[in-house]
């Protein structure tokens, strides 16, 4: 690996190496540009995952201080968890699904397709589908996405079979095994999956894509790339002309660092990027970095969420093989006959015995509870997820009050469902009931939503300085050399699973970044 000098700033640094960040290393360093990435989290390996889910938490999650606030279920029973996502090399990648979707034309578009709604900030992306389609087909290729580029889907199991069933019998057309980023068949180095099931813990065998043990490694290889785990990022420093110029981090050693820079590229998700800029407010920039819309921590997203889990006579033994094993997205298009703007997905699920015990009715017990647990064999389950409005107020702040281990406020995450949400949840509950009703359920449940995986917004882009934070590529407004490279820069959350879309993006940034590099443009 290389090494560069912290007063080297000809080095772009990157800040997260995630899905976002780590993809981005990789595309710059192919190109011939240094690359500095600093991430919060230590180096793990697939030696290394534990599928247990409590150590695994423990291992993987971030879970420095935060808090939250609003009306939404996450305050009241996970209040210091706002986000199930990773502090490790390779983010949340290596604790992801695997669902790999494209953004549908509309979800670029809709302030025009579903004009003004009562209580959303709603805003059309500065781009279109058509614009990011050459490079969802290099991510698409990159990761290795099932039922493309001939790479044949994933085989389905008892859960994924259950849901078939009851989808088929409803009239669902589009159900399968989903475009997964996981080996079908070797590729890329890598062997297939072996359906080991409980993949969230980090993908042991390696058949699952992650920035870990793809993008990192191959970055590495160029001689053009530096990476340093357990180091956090705590601000980002500018010059007197207003350009980004160094960014300031303890090391895993508790010193403080200062790395210099030539561009700076943040990728800390949709909670930390936002906290980085209000704390790397200055004179200049009295409000944060990237600020001077005000829409810095606003429009925070996290996805309609809930969960849908049937009991059936028989064992189904749904945590046997890939966890998000199968998908039904006839009710993703926008159709308000239903009652609300967007749309959603059905996904399968399935957790480990203790954490169904906590998420499935948090602090339950008794009599119902203990008959839920009593037949986990028996469990069919799936996630929804689907497109929520983002809002102004509902927002990342600085809690002035909590303060991390380096003294900083913590960020406080509020957030309030929106009555569209809410309407689309609904529809999503009894749509999942029925499935499972229709597959010869004998009874059904529904579980809110928890902790997050999804986290977008929070610093958009847009065609206006006026309310975005950045622009199509994700470069900042304000300042040339700063870039937004993860799902903060989501205009809106659209219903598929996001790590495709930031991917897709992050491919797209190097390209530009490289083109004003080459310009002297910054």
């Amino acid at each position: 690996m290389a090494k560069f000098n912290d007063n080297d700033d000809s080095v772009v640094v990157i800040i997260g190496s995630g899905a976002g960040g780590g993809t981005l290393a990789n595309e710059l360093c192919q190109k011939g540009i240094k690359v500095v990435v600093l991430e919060a989290g230590a180096m793990q390996s697939n030696a290394t995952f534990i599928n247990d889910e409590w150590k695994a938490f423990q291992q993987l999650s971030w879970l420095d201080p935060r808090t939250t606030s609003g009306t939404w279920r996450v305050a009241k029973d996970f209040a210091g968890l706002p986000a199930w996502i990773c502090k490790t090399v390779g983010g949340t990648t290596t604790h992801w699904a695997g669902a790999s979707l494209r953004f549908q034309a509309h979800e670029f578009k809709t302030k025009t397709h579903y004009g003004d709604i009562s209580g959303a900030n709603l805003l059309d992306w500065p781009l279109t589908l058509e614009e990011l389609e050459p490079y969802y087909a290099r991510a698409e290729d990159k990761m290795g996405v099932t039922r493309t580029n001939g790479i044949p889907g994933l085989p389905g199991n008892n859960n994924f079979k259950v849901m078939y069933a009851g989808a088929s019998s409803l009239g669902y057309k589009e159900v399968h095994t989903g475009r997964m980023a996981i080996n079908s068949e070797p590729r890329d180095g890598r062997g297939r999956c072996m359906q080991l099931g409980f993949c969230f813990q980090g993908c042991k065998s390696g058949a699952k894509w992650s920035t870990l043990y793809t993008e990192i490694p191959k970055a590495e290889a160029t001689g053009n790339f530096e990476l340093r785990p357990q180091s956090h990022v705590v601000r980002i420093e500018h010059n007197n002309k207003g350009k980004a110029s160094a960014v300031v981090y303890y090391d895993k050693d508790g010193k403080e660092r200062r790395q210099k820079a030539r561009i700076v590229c943040v990728a800390g998700n949709s909670i930390e990027t936002p906290r980085l800029l209000l704390l790397s407010a200055s004179n200049m920039f009295k409000d944060g970095l990237a600020n001077s819309s005000g829409q810095v921590g606003r429009n925070y997203m996290r996805h309609v969420t809930g969960s849908v889990y049937a009991a059936f006579k028989d064992p189904v033994h749904m945590y046997r093989g890939t966890t998000m094993a199968g998908i039904v997205r006839d009710e993703a298009g926008h159709d308000t006959k239903r009652g609300f703007a967007g749309g959603y997905e059905m996904e399968t699920l399935s957790l480990g015995l203790s954490f169904m015990a906590a998420f499935l009715e948090p602090g339950g017990w008794g009599e119902d509870f203990a008959w839920w647990m009593e037949r986990y064999t028996n469990l069919a389950g799936m996630w929804i997820v689907g497109e929520d409005m983002p809002r102004e107020t509902n927002r990342v702040t600085l809690n002035t009050n909590v303060k991390d281990k380096w003294g900083n406020p913590v960020p406080n995450v509020h957030y309030d469902d929106h009555a569209n949400d809410l309407a689309m949840r609904e529809h999503a509950f009894t749509q999942g009931e029925r499935v499972y009703q229709a597959a010869g359920a004998i009874r059904t449940y529904r579980t809110p939503p928890y902790p997050s995986t999804h986290n977008l917004g929070t610093c958009r882009m847009g065609e206006k300085a006026t309310n975005s934070v950045c622009n199509k590529y994700g470069q900042t407004h304000d300042m040339s050399n700063l870039f937004i490279s993860d799902g903060s820069q989501f205009t809106t959350g659209g219903a598929e699973n996001p790590t495709l879309t930031i991917v897709t993006l992050a491919i797209r940034q190097a390209d530009h970044i490289a083109k004003l590099m080459k310009e002297r443009a910054v």
